[in-house]
């Protein structure tokens, strides 16, 4: 809230400015939004014009605001605070972790590894396959054939049968969801989704007027009484579920539970969409066959994605679904643009094609990294609980106190950018919580911890937020 006097101390422009600041840190305040005229501001919170005015200054001042001529003030990031260039002493080697933005923040926010070397070798594949295809038009509203191929042999080799033609390739797991969110709702349409999920999954949902119900996950998995009462309660247009590895809790639904789910969807006829980005990232053993197998092909949409196990920068994606469902998700497409970029695809199905040779390596690493979150976090912040998950990219940090949008505020300042746990609920839940990437080398994310726990001291006095030390928990 706006001007709580719960912030840190200090005169009310400052407490005023750091809600702004922490709404925007948050994600909650989306970048470029108009903030209210100083004079409306002063009479919403009961404060004078002055006090506005010395706020919106330090938001300018610190770059979480800019004013324009004609369009008032309007939130912002700030750039970079000085950094060294490349070439100058001190520039970051050739892969650094720090904000996309251009900030000198380490990215805690996004949960994404750097490239591996395979994906330098698939573009240079790519680069030698491409003039077969420049005769052509370079359109291809479904998809490259042979990307389309390796999709559906990678599925099938999952245990969930497919033929190229049941794919659709799009640019990211993001935009096939969307584009089902498209075809399938509309203005006031419900969309179950557990509780928490993926940010951007709800923000989609609320692009589209749909309307986001949430159904809490128990403790160590899904709750499947509450699923199923939800399904009869609300008659959903469409669920939006991620059983493997699930993003932000990183829970892995057991072969029973997927059972269970399939029942109780395919009982109501609901459209179910699967999200499988992070489905290749198992680290402590096997992952149960495919939600989809248990669910018929005309209610399921199976979408998954290059970015999380291979590289963000790739931007591909798919959606496997029956047929006439991918050519009716094709014409919908069809009307946002006409396909995705060729040299991207051909370099995404060279590495689809040695997945196997690499996903190994890939895994070990994150292991390692996983581990060595886990290990920094029982040293600097015992009072912490995570559960450590048997794969994915993230810990669901239990914070023991409602101090996550103010973490994030802190951490800001000590160098470091959250996505704090609001971001992942409907209505702000998850004060609580924090979700943490394990994407950086271990010499990276201790050093980060360390910034975690100095912000952490900041917002709790202490450093205390348990009455008793837990540790995380496998």
């Amino acid at each position: 809230m706006i001007g709580d006097r719960s912030e840190a101390g200090g005169p009310a422009y400052a407490r005023v400015a750091a809600s702004i600041r922490r709404l925007v840190l948050d994600g909650r305040l989306p970048l470029e939004t108009r903030l209210p005229g100083e004079r409306g501001l002063a009479a919403a919170l009961g404060v004078s014009r002055t006090t506005v005015t010395a706020a919106y200054d330090e938001l300018r001042d610190g770059g979480f605001a800019v004013s324009r001529q004609g369009s008032g003030t309007r939130t912002a990031l700030p750039p970079s605070r000085g950094g060294a260039r490349d070439g100058e002493p001190g520039a970051a080697p050739w892969w650094t972790p720090w904000a996309s933005d251009g900030s000198d923040l380490l990215d805690l926010a996004h949960a994404a590894p750097e490239a591996p070397a395979e994906v330098r070798r698939a573009y240079d594949a790519a680069l030698e396959q491409l003039p077969r295809h420049l005769p052509g038009s370079g359109y291809h509203l479904f998809g490259l054939p042979e990307l389309r191929a390796a999709v559906a042999d990678r599925l099938t080799a999952r245990g969930l049968p497919t033929l190229p033609a049941q794919v659709l390739v799009t640019s990211g797991a993001q935009h096939a969801f969307t584009l089902v969110l498209q075809l399938a709702t509309g203005v006031g349409d419900r969309v179950l989704v557990e509780q928490p999920t993926y940010p951007n999954a709800l923000d989609a949902i609320g692009r589209h007027g749909a309307t986001a119900v949430p159904v809490p996950l128990a403790g160590d998995g899904w709750d499947l009484g509450a699923m199923a009462a939800a399904v009869r309660q609300t008659a959903p247009r469409l669920a939006y579920l991620m059983p493997d590895f699930h993003n932000p809790t990183g829970l892995l639904a057991t072969d029973a539970e997927r059972r269970d789910l399939g029942a109780v969807l395919t009982r109501s006829r609901t459209l179910t969409v699967v999200d499988e980005t992070l489905v290749e990232l198992a680290l402590d053993g096997p992952v149960p066959p495919p939600l989809a197998t248990y669910l018929p092909d005309d209610l399921t949409v199976t979408v998954g994605s290059a970015s999380k196990t291979l590289w963000g920068g790739l931007r591909i994606g798919w959606a496997r679904a029956s047929t006439a469902l991918i050519r009716r998700l094709a014409a919908v497409r069809a009307g946002v643009d006409m396909g995705s970029a060729v040299v991207e695809q051909l370099a995404v199905a060279e590495l689809l094609g040695g997945l196997d040779a690499a996903l190994p390596a890939h895994r070990a690493e994150l292991r390692t990294r996983r581990d060595a979150l886990v290990a920094a976090l029982a040293r600097r912040l015992p009072t912490w609980r995570a559960r450590v998950p048997a794969g994915g990219l993230v810990l669901w940090c239990d914070l023991g106190a409602p101090v996550s949008s103010r973490l994030a505020g802190a951490a800001e300042r000590h160098g470091i950018r959250l996505a704090a746990g609001p971001r992942f609920g409907v209505d702000g839940a998850f004060e609580r919580w924090l979700r943490l990437p394990y994407t950086h080398p271990a010499d990276v994310i201790g050093p980060a911890v360390e910034a975690l726990e100095q912000a952490f001291r900041a917002v709790t006095a202490d450093g205390r937020a348990a009455a008793d030390p837990v540790v995380a928990v496998a």
